[in-house]
């Protein structure tokens, strides 16, 4: 897998492209968000932690009918 991202780390927005996904894999933005909350509360985090919370929005995608 590779991503390649744009945007500012502590900005508005973040953009992502992720190549090498499996065909057939699920993956939805609620999965990826679910994930982000997990982060937030991890181990390790920093104060920014609790007043920045990420989440993910997929705008596009490739697939049978599928985002």
């Amino acid at each position: 897998m590779r991503y390649m991202t744009a945007g500012e780390s502590h900005g508005p927005e973040e953009m992502a492209i992720i190549e090498g996904i499996p065909a057939g894999l699920t993956l939805t933005a609620d999965m990826i968000n679910q994930q982000l909350q997990r982060r937030q509360k991890g181990y390790g985090r920093g104060a920014r932690q609790q007043i920045e919370h990420d989440t993910v929005a997929i705008l596009g995608g490739c697939g049978i009918n599928k985002h």
